[in-house]
């Protein structure tokens, strides 16, 4: 029998490194870099990586303000977070080849938030046929470079 190892998930499953206070903010108090994910930041909102992707290049647009829905964000803040996610999907296509995406946020624990307290928006770039047995059978992803990578790449492509 073979067996593919995917350690990193135990992380996200236990919980067990759960850091203090909102991820989000938490990430916006650090210096840009791999460590806190953020790739780029406007000036209401930010795009950082997804610790947990669902596949390489999976972002998220945030607001820097703490609200836990968009109604509660004001109208340029929700029109920030439209243009990044528009600028997103530009470089995401770019440098990945991405053909389609998956664009929405899950608002409230009903709704399956991660992170309730503090909305965002999804951005996953998808292709044709990049569906397979692993997610269905295997419950895994397989994703092809390291977040540091995803960062460096997506990061530069931002700035081009």
């Amino acid at each position: 029998m073979n067996h593919l190892w995917s350690p990193w998930r135990m992380t996200y499953i236990d919980n067990a490194n759960k850091e203090e206070g909102c991820v989000f903010c938490n990430a916006q108090a650090k210096t840009d870099s791999p460590e806190n994910l953020i790739i780029q930041r406007g000036k209401l909102a930010f795009v950082i990586l997804n610790l947990y992707p669902y596949t390489s290049g999976h972002v998220m647009v945030v607001p820097f303000a703490h609200k836990p829905n968009l109604e509660e964000l004001d109208s340029a803040t929700r029109a920030e977070m439209m243009e990044l996610t528009s600028q997103a999907t530009s470089v995401l296509s770019k440098i990945y080849g991405a053909k389609s995406f998956n664009i929405g946020a899950n608002i409230g624990e009903a709704a399956g938030a991660g992170v309730k307290e503090h909305v965002h928006i999804h951005i996953v770039p998808r292709w044709i046929g990049d569906t397979n047995f692993m997610s269905t059978l295997a419950e895994t992803r397989v994703l092809p470079e390291t977040l540091d990578d995803s960062w460096r790449r997506i990061r530069d492509g931002f700035r081009s």
